[in-house]
């Protein structure tokens, strides 16, 4: 058997830790975080344990990269994120329950706003131009409105 294989030491895990953790940089999913967070354990395992096998020593570092990824899945299921801006890149629906004055009279149910630099297509009841109406739902691209 390899030498090295035979004599792995506690800092060959860290070693292998930190190329995980570089490899998390190109890799997207998340993944080789965990292994480097278990072949860090197994750093320090080593240095704890010195006379472990080699062979000990992979099967707990293949127990602890799989304890670990599915211990990360199961506490995001348990403490899922919250989103801090959930309606960005959602642009109509960042609008609801704003008031706005129509460019255009509403005829046949539909009119438009202007929304900064943008002109919104609405769907409410007839009304004239200059009206204040408030934005209550998105239908596709269209804001649905009502008077104020």
């Amino acid at each position: 058997m390899n030498d090295f294989v035979t004599n792995i030491e506690y800092w060959h895990w860290w070693i292998v830790a930190i190329v995980c953790l570089s490899l998390e940089i190109f890799v997207p999913g998340a993944v080789f975080i965990w292994f480097s967070a278990s072949a860090a354990a197994m750093g320090v395992i080593l240095l704890l344990l010195p006379d472990l096998t080699w062979q000990w020593q992979i099967a707990l570092f293949g127990f602890l990269s799989v304890l670990s990824i599915i211990g990360w899945r199961l506490y995001r299921q348990k403490v899922p994120v919250i989103d801090a801006h959930p309606t960005l890149n959602k642009r109509g629906e960042e609008l609801i329950g704003r008031v706005f004055t129509l460019s255009e009279p509403i005829v046949n149910n539909y009119g438009k706003i202007h929304v900064d630099d943008t002109l919104w297509k609405v769907y409410g009841n007839d009304c004239d131009a200059g009206k204040k109406v408030k934005v209550t739902s998105l239908s596709g691209t269209i804001l649905n409105i009502e008077h104020i």
